[in-house]
């Protein structure tokens, strides 16, 4: 049952005063109490009616409420006939606390209410409490450790008819009997907008589930199809998590049930069986997180011994001890590359390295377990406030033997960004797998920069490669938006030079050549900065440019005119020229 239900009801005399997006809550009992502090008799899921008795002195609502939050009870319902009005104290605790306030009639009894409430959620018990116990009872014997998440998607699936999948934050399908998918939209972008809805949902602070709904093209003069999934957190019981940490601490590497259904009509046990998924499927990820612990040592004793100067043949000794972990069955030495991350929080008061190695964890593992080319093939360890990957390749793939599994075998459409064997990792697919959910939950305050090497055949390139990384993530930095990725490949040409310019003097150069075009087309839409931009890309050639812009050459050469009239500047000169390129790459 829903609080939008009894809202509905008329007879119940209920009227919504704040809380509108939070009517999707599950209903799952009812309590009546003028307790200053009810905290001992809530269990979750509660309406809460009270008659105000407790409120005398406006400081008592925001207490009273945090509680109810806390306990996290479905709403409150106050009746007015004590107090003549709902105190706008009360009101504003409830907005603060995102808690869901209606009052109620005075023709109408709280036990009016309650009585409804019960018949509802005993109605819907009955229906199904044999057959979720039975689910639990299964549940319990098939994972986490029976077989992983995939088993109890398995049994959603079966007994429910509910197809789900466990996704990374980046949209990696972790684990699901076939992909999401919907007519028309890549199945990679399916995920990837389902981790960004999910993304965006946990950090508007809004209580799961989460609905979205993916819509797709299709043929010509059709309505475009559309499928509505629910999004759950996956996340730790909340006995194990007594306190409330900052949701950007693990958002970027907590995982999400997605189910393919709308989750907003659904009975109080079925929510109930769903969460019991998720607490299942983190108990999965927990021994996951386990099992990566040797890996991240040895990243971190090589990282050390790397920053640390040691000889190339004591970081070769500290490699041939990796190689087995993360390459079983490897008969030959692989090649390395190495990704460096940094994730930036505004406000934030925990560390960063921590959040950008769990981030690189998801994003650069490879397909789930038991699929080919799968499994953990990375090791990352954190220095600072960046996060250090160390990414094997196999040199020659005929040279594994049948046991070696490859590093991954896609970029971007299984949602991660691990190359196939032999291949170098590159940042263009490394940002096609996380820039578009990413960017949906940094909001305004968040900022990711990646980094990627070019690929080492030996111990003795590893500093070299590391310092490459380092540097590609600030040229990375240096650009604007919030998901950035740069690779070894541009600090050959004159980006290696600008995340040295201090931003003051950046600000002015541009400023300087392009303020004034940029306010001329503001007055006259004469698109000279696209112009400049054509023109340049060209190599200054009239009539590809003007080809290119669908212009006449006499109309491109009066723009380029204008341009020098108002920058004092001659395009016909190569230092001009350059210092153009250089304003609108750094702008």
């Amino acid at each position: 049952m829903r609080l939008r239900a009894l809202l509905e009801t008329e007879s119940l005399g209920l009227r919504l005063v704040g809380g509108e997006d939070e009517l999707d809550r599950s209903v799952r009992g009812v309590m009546t109490t003028d307790l200053r502090d009810p905290s001992r008799y809530l269990s979750g899921g509660e309406l809460v009616l009270t008659g105000l008795a407790w409120l005398h002195d406006p400081a008592d609502a925001e207490p009273f409420v945090r509680t109810l939050a806390g306990a996290q009870v479905a709403g409150l319902a106050a009746g007015e006939a004590e107090v003549g009005g709902v105190p706008e104290d009360l009101v504003a605790a409830c907005a603060k606390h995102r808690m869901p306030l209606f009052t109620v009639d005075e023709q109408v009894a709280f036990a009016t209410i309650t009585e409804h409430v019960v018949r509802q959620v005993s109605g819907e018990r009955a229906g199904d409490l044999a057959a979720v116990v039975d689910r639990h009872r299964r549940m319990m014997t098939s994972g986490p450790a029976g077989g992983g998440p995939e088993v109890v998607l398995d049994l959603l699936a079966a007994d429910l008819d509910l197809r789900a999948w466990v996704l990374s934050p980046t949209g990696r399908r972790v684990a699901g009997a076939g992909p999401a998918a919907v007519s028309g939209e890549p199945v990679a972008e399916v995920h990837q907008d389902l981790a960004g809805a999910h993304l965006a949902a946990m950090r508007s602070g809004r209580i799961g589930p989460h609905r979205t709904t993916v819509t797709a093209p299709t043929e010509p003069g059709c309505a475009p199809a559309s499928t509505t999934y629910s999004l759950f957190p996956v996340s730790a019981p909340a006995e194990a998590a007594p306190r409330t940490p900052d949701v950007r601490e693990s958002l970027l590497s907590d995982w999400l049930l997605a189910v393919e259904a709308d989750a907003g009509d659904w009975p109080a046990e079925r929510m109930e069986l769903v969460h019991g998924v998720t607490q299942l499927i983190a108990a999965e990820r927990a021994q996951r997180d386990a099992a990566r612990t040797v890996r991240r040592r040895l990243a971190h004793e090589v990282l050390e011994l790397i920053q640390g100067g040691a000889a190339p043949a004591e970081i070769a000794a500290r490699l041939r001890v990796a190689t087995p972990v993360l390459l079983p069955g490897l008969d030959a030495s692989p090649h390395w590359q190495v990704v460096v991350a940094a994730v930036e929080w505004k406000g934030a008061d925990f560390p960063p390295g921590p959040v950008a190695q769990a981030l690189l964890e998801e994003l650069l593992v490879g397909p789930a377990a038991g699929e080919q080319g799968g499994g953990d093939r990375i090791a990352v360890a954190h220095s600072g406030e960046e996060a250090v990957a160390l990414v094997p390749l196999l040199s020659d793939p005929e040279h594994r033997n049948d046991s070696a599994v490859a590093v991954g075998e896609h970029v971007g459409a299984a949602g991660c960004a691990v190359p196939a064997a032999g291949r170098p990792l590159d940042a263009g697919g490394l940002l096609g797998a996380v820039r578009r959910p990413l960017t949906r939950g940094l909001g305004e305050d968040g900022r990711v920069t990646f980094g990627v090497s070019a690929a080492v055949t030996s111990a003795e390139g590893l500093r070299g490669a590391l310092e490459e990384a380092r540097h590609a993530r600030r040229v990375a930095a240096a650009r604007p938006g919030p998901v950035c990725a740069s690779g070894h490949e541009e600090l050959a040409s004159h980006v290696l030079l600008l995340p040295f310019v201090p931003d003051d003097v950046r600000r002015a150069f541009t400023a300087r050549l392009l303020d004034p075009l940029r306010d001329y087309d503001e007055k006259h839409r004469a698109e000279l900065v696209p112009t400049l931009r054509a023109f340049l890309e060209c190599d200054g050639s009239w009539t590809r440019c003007a080809s290119r812009l669908h212009l006449h050459v006499n109309t491109l050469r009066y723009r380029v005119g204008r341009i020098e009239q108002l920058t004092g500047r001659d395009l016909s000169r190569l230092e001009d020229k350059l210092d153009f390129f250089l304003a609108l790459r750094m702008s």
